[in-house]
């Protein structure tokens, strides 16, 4: 049996890495933002095409699955800031209103390749959206069983206390979710970044230029010298305290400037993940905020997956949003082996 998936907004790979480690063939990923190019063709053996979903001809994607291919899977996380926790703040920005609607157009793609295997990630929020209820009923309407949770990273091997929603659909019959981990089988951020080298605040690894991290101000230095695992800026004296957390009003902010803890999940590592002030992205017990390749392997891409092929014409930040904003690898490892065990091919 010739099994081809597409991955529409593929980003740097994560979700066609993770498939692909299933045992599923990825023929191409789509993605608007052209700087994903050099990661997804370098880490997957899969044809990057840098198009617009809204702009697709309606034959278009139809064209890049095989003319042998038995059974079609289309793949995809569309952009989900819009539907974040922290986007419903700003339910008005510019970014919401263009990016709200695509997945309408996922919907679109469905009707037109009618792939027998559909597989959808997103931020939890969606499910309680009007878009999210037109997905669904596109797929009532187009015959396809489904199922979808709001599922625990941390159950599906990702080291970080991130939920995300997870959709599979078929029209072959009911399709579902590989069984979740236990608690105890829970990975931990030892398990993922405990044997890097170490690095100072503003360092760079020789062996490994990822591995690099921001330098720090003399009192934000002074600051993660005082953070305990686990712990919060309350644990500092008041002379480090920036003013804000002096007021009543500062006290809701209390993961930033926060430490990791070694044996436990990490937190949900954001664009900002690089920054010590943007959330508990500190280490453990070097005196620093998280390296680039520390948040890639929290995220569950290999420590050599690699993000950049001329450093100087690609900024730190580009890629932290590259590796955030990125599907857990381990997560598409999942939906991939979900998919060949409802097709009997586990």
């Amino acid at each position: 049996m010739k099994i081809n998936a597409i991955d529409l907004f593929c980003g740097v790979g994560g979700l066609t890495y993770g498939v692909q480690e299933a045992g599923i063939n990825v023929v191409a990923g789509f993605d608007f933002e052209a700087s994903c190019k050099f990661a997804y063709e370098y880490n997957n053996k899969a044809k990057f095409v840098h198009r617009d979903i809204k702009e697709l001809r309606e034959d278009e994607l139809l064209s890049y699955y095989p003319e042998d291919t038995d059974i079609k899977i289309m793949i995809g996380c569309a952009p989900c800031q819009p539907f974040s926790a922290y986007s419903h703040r700003y339910k008005d920005s510019e970014s919401k209103k263009e990016k709200v609607d695509l997945l309408d157009y996922f919907g679109k793609q469905i009707k037109l390749v009618k792939p027998e295997i559909v597989s959808m990630e997103n931020v939890p929020q969606l499910v309680k959206e009007p878009i999210f209820k037109r997905f669904i009923k596109t797929l009532k309407n187009e015959g396809y069983y489904f199922e979808y949770k709001v599922a625990f990273a941390p159950a599906y091997g990702v080291p970080q206390n991130r939920k995300r929603l997870l959709l599979l659909a078929s029209k072959l019959g009911e399709i579902h979710f590989e069984k979740e981990l236990t608690q105890e089988a829970y990975p931990t951020v030892r398990d993922a970044i405990y044997n890097l080298h170490k690095i100072e605040a503003g360092e760079i690894d020789p062996s490994d230029p990822l591995h690099r991290s921001r330098k720090l101000s003399e009192l934000n230095l002074e600051r993660i010298k005082n953070s305990k695992p686990g712990g919060t800026w309350r644990d500092w004296d008041e002379s480090l305290l920036p003013n804000c957390y002096r007021k009543k009003s500062g006290a809701t902010f209390g993961s930033v400037y926060g430490r990791l803890e070694w044996d436990k999940p990490s937190s949900t590592i954001t664009t900002q993940f690089p920054g010590y002030g943007n959330g508990r992205f500190g280490h453990p017990d070097q005196d620093r905020a998280l390296s680039l390749r520390e948040g890639a392997i929290l995220q569950t891409f290999p420590v050599e997956y690699q993000f950049v092929e001329n450093w100087k014409k690609v900024s730190s930040q580009k890629i932290a949003m590259q590796i955030g904003n990125a599907v857990p690898p381990k997560l598409g490892e999942i939906i991939g082996i979900s998919i060949l065990k409802h097709l009997n091919m586990r």
